[in-house]
């Protein structure tokens, strides 16, 4: 995209800028079908006034937002040249990260461009990519630290990303095999009275492993790398007395572990390994009491070397919309009332034995 120089009005305080789309980029591209994206692009800047004509595009109004919709474009163009289309979501959360770093309340300097175009895993005509700046730290710190914590509420990726991941680092035999756990803790209702043998009865706390796995790999390879050992669905009691080697090593639902079970895990650690820790503290299914061990470990390992924390928010989810403002909501509530997740604080610490999700 080429672009005039911004021309200054002084005495209407107006700034303008033009903008020229090259012809091999088609308007539906740029503008989205039925002109979606420039809705929304509109609408994130009021102040602005935006014309098309042909290829051309026009902005006239505040020199702020006049600035950002020219990096909006940038940034768009950018991401439309490496073959990726642009998307609703995608503009808005380009967006919102050239308007946090026009405030002053983003703390790096990489560009929507950067974080849409990184590229996990590509799976059967789709690519897994991070959508939001604090996702893309997430899986950068996976690839420099040897052990990472992924904590944030539900809908921000924390265990897709980490799945993708493993089996990119499988695929390009930085590991030999995958392991996936999760604490089999009931969520309000009672193991004992569902139907079935021990392993019927535990696969459910699997299942979500399992679905993230089908949307990864070839599903009929899957049933052949978990008879080969290569990958690995167990609860977390299984993980007892062994040491992990070269595996790539995923305990999911972490803030439903103890502080020993924690403990426990993280030090089966092997040579050559890769730990990440995935939870949600605002979700604690424990029983009244009983200390979070995902909670209590960010206290003692925070500053630990090779170790990392990656903190998500409700910015971070990727699910439907209404999620984020749900997330939102009950921090809300719970900053007003004293609560945690909705519920009167209870038990020990912060611990709020909190029974449902």
């Amino acid at each position: 995209m080429t672009e005039t120089p911004t021309a200054h009005t002084s005495a209407q305080e107006q700034a303008r800028a033009q903008f020229t789309v090259p012809a091999q980029h088609p308007m539906v591209t740029v503008l989205g079908s039925g002109d979606v994206l420039l809705r929304v692009i509109e609408k994130a800047f009021p102040a602005a006034d935006i014309h098309v004509r042909g290829n051309e595009i026009s902005v006239v109004g505040d020199p702020v937002e006049v600035a950002l919709v020219s990096r909006v474009f940038d940034e768009m163009m950018l991401v439309l040249r490496t073959g990726q289309p642009m998307t609703e979501d995608a503009v808005e959360r380009s967006i919102a990260m050239l308007k946090a770093s026009e405030n002053g309340t983003s703390d790096g300097h990489e560009t929507p461009a950067e974080v849409l175009t990184q590229n996990i895993l590509s799976s059967r005509g789709r690519t897994i990519r991070p959508k939001t700046l604090n996702q893309k730290r997430y899986v950068d710190a996976i690839d420099k630290h040897t052990i990472v914590f992924g904590i944030g509420p539900a809908g921000t990726g924390k265990t897709y990303l980490a799945m993708a991941k493993a089996v990119q680092a499988l695929q390009s035999k930085q590991v030999n095999r995958i392991i996936l756990t999760r604490p089999a803790v009931e969520a309000g209702e009672r193991l004992g009275f569902l139907p079935g043998t021990l392993y019927e009865k535990i696969d459910p706390y699997l299942r979500p492993l399992y679905d993230a796995l089908h949307d990864m790999l070839d599903p009929d390879s899957i049933p052949r790398l978990m008879a080969a050992g290569t990958i690995e669905v167990a609860p977390l009691a299984y993980m007892r007395g062994r040491t992990l080697n070269d595996a790539f090593i995923i305990l999911d639902e972490a803030q439903n572990t103890s502080p020993e079970q924690m403990k426990m895990f993280l030090t089966r650690l092997g040579f050559d390994s890769k730990i990440v820790i995935t939870g949600d503290v605002t979700q604690v299914d424990l029983p009244d009491g009983t200390k979070s061990g995902l909670r209590q470990v960010q206290d003692i390992l925070e500053g630990v070397e090779d170790v990392h924390f990656s903190r998500l928010t409700s910015h971070d989810v990727v699910r439907h919309k209404l999620v984020g403002r749900i997330v939102d909501a009950y921090e809300k509530y719970d900053s007003t009332h004293g609560t945690e997740n909705g519920t009167r604080k209870g038990g020990r610490g912060r611990q709020s034995g909190h029974k449902g999700k």
